[in-house]
């Protein structure tokens, strides 16, 4: 027999909304620069826009994200783009939707030896195509490719990113939450 209320979960998301309010766009910039891994890797929201689907990260060369032979860190390369689209594909579609990342790959190019970007970008088209998609309840599988580059435009490496997409009233996941303000839907 438990001791605690049948409606605990109920009690613990709200204790944690009202601990942790929801993320406006300027609030979240300011979180994710300040989010551990990302100071320690060097990585820098230098734009982010979840109502144009834009994202702008920098990473500098430096002594914490420095591989053995002194060039950018995989992983931290990687770091940059991984939660952007998520987040992004979240605020736009809004709370009807249940978005996770399903898969990512990087293809490094080039060495990264400066200050690298990336420019991640979710055309409004593509949000229309995914609602279109996943009206019939079934999951819908999208790729994202991002370039991560240097201050000189040169390719340093290429992430691939697989997001899966479905309508809350068909996910099991229903239980995703956002901590981001999303449009009324």
């Amino acid at each position: 027999m438990s001791v605690l209320p049948s409606n605990f979960e109920t009690l613990k998301r709200r204790a944690k909304q009202s601990i942790m309010p929801l993320l406006t766009p300027h609030l979240l910039k300011l979180r994710l620069n300040t989010y551990a891994p990302y100071i320690g890797a060097g990585i820098k929201i230098d734009h982010i826009s979840l109502d144009q689907g834009l994202c702008v990260v920098s990473m500098g060369l430096t002594t914490l994200n420095k591989n053995i032979v002194g060039t950018q860190f995989g992983g931290s390369l990687y770091s940059m783009v991984d939660p952007f689209y998520m987040l992004m594909l979240m605020h736009q579609l809004g709370s009807n939707y249940v978005v996770w990342d399903k898969s990512s790959n990087i293809d490094f190019i080039a060495p990264g030896n400066s200050r690298v970007t990336a420019r991640m970008k979710i055309p409004s088209t593509e949000v229309i195509t995914i609602q279109e998609l996943a009206k019939d309840g079934e999951p819908v599988f999208r790729e994202y490719k991002v370039d991560i580059v240097d201050d000189q435009q040169k390719l340093i490496a290429t992430v691939t990113k697989t997001l899966y997409i479905r309508l809350r009233k068909y996910s099991k996941s229903k239980e995703q939450a956002s901590r981001i303000e999303t449009p009324h839907t």
